[in-house]
């Protein structure tokens, strides 16, 4: 089928050093220009962040520092950039929570201002999630072949889940089970410690706020440390504790920062 378009819609795509809007760099970035008459044009440029890209972020994108050495800066590019996106309102996937942020927060870096307040945004993720639910109630549907009835009711809830997980496992013994970027994470099998890696996201506090890395390293998960591993964080800037300790951080993670600290000291 043929998009009714009135102005040019241009869908696009990110791939970027890490998740943080106001600190992370593009590294690359495709755009598909499709005109009102249909007619497309694509763009794809690798872009250099001006800043290392993390491993953990190459791992996922395959995009390395040798890789964008000799490309661009988006600064450099920007103008081109405004140019091809003139006149054009936005699509992807994902995008309303990331691509437009950081994109955003790109031309800003280079001194040129995009707005979008004239633009419509369609982002198809939520038109996904929209018409194909993702809670309890729709699970149950597709699962069990049920109406939840009472749905939010504790009750009726836990005894759904309870049904769900095992056609869950009647229906995907035995399947490969990869991740969003393809990579091999096991089979879903009727074990409950194999169902606990597949499941439960490699967190070091229940908040997320530390996870491990693809080492096994306790690592920050936000801030100006992100990445970074809490153990040297707390050797170089003693202070970080202290700051994390009297801010509104859960309790739980004051627990595991303070567990990582000791072990730390017990380890000189």
């Amino acid at each position: 089928m043929k998009l009714i378009l009135k102005n040019p819609l241009a869908f696009f795509d990110l791939e970027t050093t890490g998740t943080n809007i106001s600190q992370d760099r593009i590294v690359e970035i495709s755009i598909l220009k499709v005109m009102p008459d249909g007619q497309e044009h694509l763009q794809t440029y690798k872009i250099n962040p001006e800043i290392p890209i993390p491993a953990e972020s190459s791992a996922i994108h395959g995009i390395y520092d040798e890789d964008v050495a000799e490309a661009p800066t988006f600064k450099s590019m920007a103008k081109s950039f405004l140019k091809f996106l003139e006149g054009c309102d936005l699509a992807g996937f994902n995008i309303i929570k990331f691509d437009v942020p950081i994109l955003v927060e790109e031309f800003l870096r280079a001194g040129t201002d995009f707005d979008i307040s004239k633009r419509k945004l369609i982002d198809a993720q939520k038109i996904f999630h929209l018409m194909e639910k993702r809670n309890l109630s729709a699970a149950y549907k597709f699962y069990c072949d049920k109406i939840l009835t009472d749905a939010h009711s504790a009750e009726a809830d836990t005894l759904a889940t309870y049904e769900i997980l095992k056609k869950q496992i009647e229906i995907y013994e035995g399947q490969k089970v990869e991740d969003l970027q393809g990579n091999a994470m096991g089979y879903i099998q009727n074990d409950i410690a194999v169902l606990h890696e597949l499941t439960f996201t490699k967190m070091v506090d229940l908040a997320g706020r530390m996870v491990f890395n693809d080492k096994g390293i306790e690592v920050f998960n936000f801030g100006k440390h992100k990445g970074k591993a809490v153990q040297e964080i707390l050797s170089k800037e003693p202070s970080y504790y202290d700051w994390m300790m009297n801010g509104d951080f859960p309790l739980d993670t004051k627990r595991k920062l303070t567990e990582i600290k000791l072990r730390s000291f017990n380890n000189r």
